[in-house]
């Protein structure tokens, strides 16, 4: 196994400068997608019946109740909930704007990271390819130093060590792109969430306005 692990080794830093870059977006990668998948399932909650909790009391004049339970809960759901109870018997307007900046606050959160990570999946491939330009550069420019009189053994190592390169490049790239499409769906849902929740609230905090005896 510890001769395999070398082996790899080896081979990756035949690859040349430009596999120290693509190892540093890799790693930044792969941290920015464990700490955004630790963050969301966090934030996740049944909202049909939270909002259900907070409508409940909202209808009964108990807005502090509807604050407690927020309390209880964490992510953006929560959050802009609270700012709009936090202000229930102010006209709607201020109620909407409350939950709005709530909201954009929480998006940015959400989203904070993301384009990092489309950076990495754009670029990653597009060093491996610059690394295999620059290695087939260095290999013709052997060629052309020895006239031509090249083993074709040489010739076809220095080849395949310029290609490693765009191998590389295309092994951080793929998967990244694929976990920020997946992140990216994951917040879009948690903004739908956010905005429906945000509707029933102001609707149900009005209604309790309009029937407060």
């Amino acid at each position: 196994m510890e001769q395999e692990t070398m082996s790899l080794l080896s081979i990756l830093l035949k690859g040349g400068f430009l596999m120290i870059p693509l190892a540093i977006c890799s790693f930044i990668a792969t941290v920015i997608i464990i700490e955004r998948l630790f963050v969301l399932n966090r934030a996740k909650i049944d909202t049909e019946k939270f909002m259900e909790r907070i409508k409940h009391t909202v209808s009964q004049g108990n807005a502090q109740a509807g604050l407690m339970l927020c309390e209880d809960k964490q992510g953006p759901i929560a959050t802009i909930v609270k700012a709009g109870l936090e202000r229930h018997d102010r006209p709607r307007e201020v109620i909407r704007e409350a939950i709005e900046n709530a909201g954009k606050t929480e998006i940015y959160m959400l989203e904070r990271g993301l384009g990092t990570l489309a950076t990495i999946a754009g670029i990653a491939p597009l060093l491996g390819f610059l690394g295999t330009v620059t290695g087939m550069i260095q290999a013709f420019m052997k060629i052309a130093e020895l006239e031509g009189n090249v083993n074709p053994s040489i010739l076809a190592s220095g080849i395949w060590e310029a290609l490693l390169t765009t191998a590389v490049g295309l092994a951080v790239g793929i998967p990244v792109l694929i976990f920020y499409n997946y992140l990216v769906g994951r917040v879009q849902r948690f903004v739908f969430e956010m905005e429906k929740s945000s509707t029933e609230l102001v609707d149900a905090l009005i209604w309790a306005q309009e029937n407060k005896t």
